[in-house]
């Protein structure tokens, strides 16, 4: 039981220092557009059968099932938590943010596609909508975006003309005597967010293509002139590193005192001996 005590700590520890990491990730981000704080789920290991005293658990005659002891727990999963961040009036035209669900896509010059809630974006010389990081935004046809017609003079555009991104993102030139409508930036989602990956960047991708395809997000506002800041909370970070340090700390205490008894408990054979 000594050893098993000091199994069950050793895993318990190891999984409150992936944990304590997990956080320091999400106070990192805090400030990070877009960001979504991540968790960690656990499952338990080593689970044991536990029976009442009463009669022979090989012949089970009179024994009673009373449950599971867990021999300790390790870390199952990482996800992402997906729920709604503030939103940050910014005024600037190519900022946009997305109210309810879904996500931007964005393809990078490898055509390499991925899926983010950062809608920091900007025009490049090409007059395409693109990420600060130079990846193209895509409409809802999987096409990139480009915001003047191929017949329109880009100065004309900036000096005379309005960039209008609706609720559903569509996007539209306006002056006063004309109002061109363009592309609609595209929102997509899917129906199992526990699959999304991260790769980099508050940049997602599907783990399972096939199974969890994108689909057309439906429940959404797209706001044009703010930004989603991360949904990563100060004090609620520090509450989880306080918590997380004690029940370190007392693990710690566990496997002090078993190491004590498994001492004496050598020290007490060979004195037998």
């Amino acid at each position: 039981m000594i050893v098993r005590g000091l199994e069950s700590a050793a895993k318990g520890m190891t999984a409150l220092m992936d944990m304590n990491d997990n956080i320091a990730n999400n106070l990192a981000n805090v400030n990070t557009v877009g960001f979504k704080k991540g968790s960690l789920r656990f499952q338990d290991v080593m689970e044991s059968a536990v029976y009442s005293q009463q009669g022979s658990i090989l012949r089970n005659d009179n024994s009673r099932y009373l449950g599971n002891l867990s021999m300790g727990s390790q870390s199952l999963q990482y996800v992402h938590d997906f729920t709604q961040g503030a939103l940050d009036k910014t005024g600037n035209t190519y900022d946009v943010a997305i109210e309810g669900d879904g996500f931007f896509k964005i393809r990078d010059i490898d055509g390499k596609e991925s899926y983010t809630r950062n809608g920091s974006f900007v025009v490049n010389s090409d007059q395409y909508l693109v990420t600060k990081q130079g990846e193209y935004v895509l409409d809802v046809n999987n096409r990139r975006i480009r915001m003047i017609p191929e017949d329109f003079d880009p100065e004309l555009v900036r000096d005379k003309m309005e960039i209008i991104i609706g609720e559903q993102g569509n996007i539209e030139m306006n002056s006063y005597t004309q109002k061109i409508p363009m592309q609609t930036i595209g929102i997509f989602d899917f129906s199992d967010k526990d699959d999304l990956f991260e790769i980099a960047d508050t940049r997602f991708v599907p783990r399972d293509k096939v199974n969890n395809p994108e689909l057309r997000a439906e429940k959404f506002t797209v706001q044009q002139g703010m930004l989603e800041l991360s949904n990563s909370n100060v004090i609620k970070e520090m509450i989880n590193t306080i918590s997380t340090t004690r029940n370190y700390e007392s693990l710690s205490k566990v496997v002090t005192t078993n190491n004590q008894l498994l001492q004496t408990a050598v020290s007490v054979g060979r004195l037998r001996a």
